[in-house]
């Protein structure tokens, strides 16, 4: 009884102590930057999406939510909200990005890719998505969130790698801030992508880009759907042809691994030449030698060879030349004094007359 009585003090005694010790977490937003200090007291860390954004959770969870935090941020009688979203990878970051971005919003040069509208500004760095809203906007609010986002951790390797597929839409009569990257079937629905997920099938690794464009008539939307191979890109494209899609007439296109689909308001001849302004063109890395190594031509072996050969044989007669034209000179200069000397010449007599 003595034994488990101290046991039970020692685990009461050890126990706050171990909470105490418990790092607490500080999120992904600075203490400070730009003479901005955080309000600890205002301060919100989560890992569910629903804290970030309760109407949108699960397009969160598509695009590979991670935590979130919402802080407020003071410097004298500003105040500044700021709620910062971190993702898995920084595609995650970009494709969050380009869901909140409206085409309203004017480019900003904070972070990766930044966007503003009045006093809120969107914009990622890495895998990290922010979004600010500020009292005031001044002269000094883009160069206090430049601060702001050099003091965000970064993520390296692949993990700050962007997705490739958007490169691929044209930019010509492009609208500006409409472009919309999509991994789910939930951020599809919600875009109000005319071509429905269970044609995608996201569950083939599809992936999705969007934009909108200029047409005579009004507006095009152009999508771009990426798959691992172009043969299933090319089985996909004749299940949407063969579809009853809204909003048609659709005009379609395989390129490599990619289907190409455009509808809207758009002439048949604008959207064709829309068509054919997308074009796949892959990142191949040419390993295979363009020319003959040396090492592997058996005839510059052999030329090798025989060069060695004659090089041994011109250093032989070097010092053949050298030791017997050094002994002849002895000799002439040094008679009987270094060669030949009569003590160490040993002569051996045969004895061969018969008695």
């Amino acid at each position: 009884m003595k034994n488990l009585f101290f046991i039970l003090c020692l685990a009461i005694f050890l126990v706050p102590l171990s909470f105490a010790a418990t790092p607490k977490d500080t999120g992904v937003l600075p203490a400070s930057f730009n003479g901005w200090q955080k309000d600890s007291a205002k301060n919100v860390i989560s890992s569910d999406p629903a804290t970030a954004d309760p109407a949108d959770a699960a397009v969160l969870k598509e695009y590979g939510f991670s935590d979130a935090e919402q802080v407020i941020y003071t410097r004298d009688e500003r105040k500044m909200q700021v709620k910062a979203a971190r993702f898995n990878d920084a595609s995650g970051a970009y494709g969050a990005f380009t869901y909140y971005e409206q085409p309203q919003m004017q480019t900003e040069k904070i972070g990766d890719q930044g966007a503003s509208n009045n006093s809120r500004i969107l914009f990622y760095r890495g895998n990290i998505l922010v979004d600010v809203l500020l009292d005031r906007v001044t002269a000094m609010s883009a160069a206090d969130l430049r601060a702001l986002s050099d003091a965000l951790p970064q993520v390296r390797g692949n993990l700050s790698a962007l997705p490739s597929l958007p490169a691929n839409l044209p930019r010509k009569l492009y609208i500006s801030h409409t472009v919309r990257y999509i991994t789910g079937p939930v951020a599809l629905e919600h875009l109000g992508v005319p071509i429905p997920a269970g044609l995608i099938d996201f569950n083939m690794a599809a992936e999705v880009a969007t934009g909108k464009y200029r047409s005579t008539w009004a507006e095009a939307n152009l999508m771009l759907i990426g798959y691992p191979t172009p043969s299933i890109a090319g089985e996909k494209m004749r299940a949407m042809q063969t579809a009853s899609l809204p909003g048609g007439p659709f005009y379609f296109k395989r390129t490599g691994p990619i289907v190409v689909a455009i509808n809207g308001n758009i002439p048949a001849d604008e959207a064709q030449s829309l068509l054919a302004s997308v074009n796949y063109d892959a990142n191949v890395t040419w390993n295979q030698a363009t020319r003959l190594n040396p090492k592997d031509n058996i005839g510059n072996l052999i030329i090798g060879i025989f060069v060695l050969i004659g090089f041994i044989a011109v250093l032989a007669l070097i010092f053949g030349f050298a030791f017997g034209g050094l002994r002849i000179l002895t000799k002439k200069l040094f008679p009987d004094k270094v060669f030949d000397r009569p003590e160490d010449v040993e002569i051996i007599q045969l004895n061969l007359r018969s008695k």
